[in-house]
């Protein structure tokens, strides 16, 4: 009887798996397919317990846990699940321009940025409307090009038609698509979101990841893709 229920338990997480899979957004499967075969190794755990046979519960629990993102006495990702879908969680580049500073996600390529001056000053972006952004924008067009360019970015990602009410044209590629100033160490490890010290590998890859993201020909902004160029130069000393 507990062979044909686990059976059962099986073809069903099989039948959600087919069904998740062809609905299932690329860039989020592997992911999901992570946490079903976690969630269908602690599921075998727990069959495993209940009949009494921890001998084969114990480690096969460690590995559910494991594929579920949980760490159990310092073991945490197993074999092929531990590459990439960990591997720069939480991490963030941060530009900083006179009027706003913008923070990039990794993981999801989302544009986070605070207003550091004006009537919005110490606001998140996210907690602005549409018209307050804009109003937000026309202040950064005539005072901060930079500030402006990233702005738009933002502006792109949240609300795509949002040119078509703004009262102003966009701000030129040519004002605002050159890095501002010398570049100090701790600001081009921060653009790049590496940890002081990386090495030239790191640096490379990060700043690969990072133009997929935001460079102009994908939606990304110019300044920050200027400020992206200008920290790997820095760091590697070009």
């Amino acid at each position: 009887m507990h062979y044909f229920l686990l059976g059962l338990l099986v073809l069903l997480l099989v039948i959600f798996g087919v069904r998740g899979f062809l609905n299932a957004n690329p860039k989020t499967l592997a992911r999901s397919m992570r946490k079903a075969a976690g969630i269908a190794a602690l599921l075998v755990a727990g069959f495993f317990a209940a009949t009494g046979r921890f001998v084969f519960a114990v480690p096969i629990g460690i590995l559910a846990l494991s594929l579920l993102g949980k760490n159990v006495g310092g073991i945490g990702g197993f074999g092929p699940f531990s590459g990439s879908a960990n591997k720069s969680a939480g991490q963030r580049s941060r530009v900083r321009t006179q009027n706003v500073e913008m923070e990039l996600d990794h993981d999801t390529g989302d544009m986070e940025g605070t207003v550091l001056q004006g009537k919005f000053a110490a606001r998140p972006l996210s907690s602005l409307n549409e018209p307050e952004l804009l109003e937000f924008l026309a202040e950064c067009q005539s005072s901060d090009a930079q500030g402006a360019q990233l702005l738009e970015a933002y502006l792109d990602k949240r609300f795509p038609d949002w040119h078509e009410h703004a009262g102003s044209a966009r701000s030129s590629d040519g004002a605002a698509g050159q890095a501002d100033g010398p570049m100090s160490s701790e600001e081009a490890y921060e653009i790049l979101g590496l940890q002081p010290g990386a090495n030239k590998t790191d640096i490379r890859r990060a700043h690969r990841a990072l133009m997929k993201k935001m460079h102009p020909d994908h939606g990304g902004s110019t300044y920050f893709a200027a400020k992206i160029n200008q920290a790997k130069d820095y760091l590697l000393g070009l």
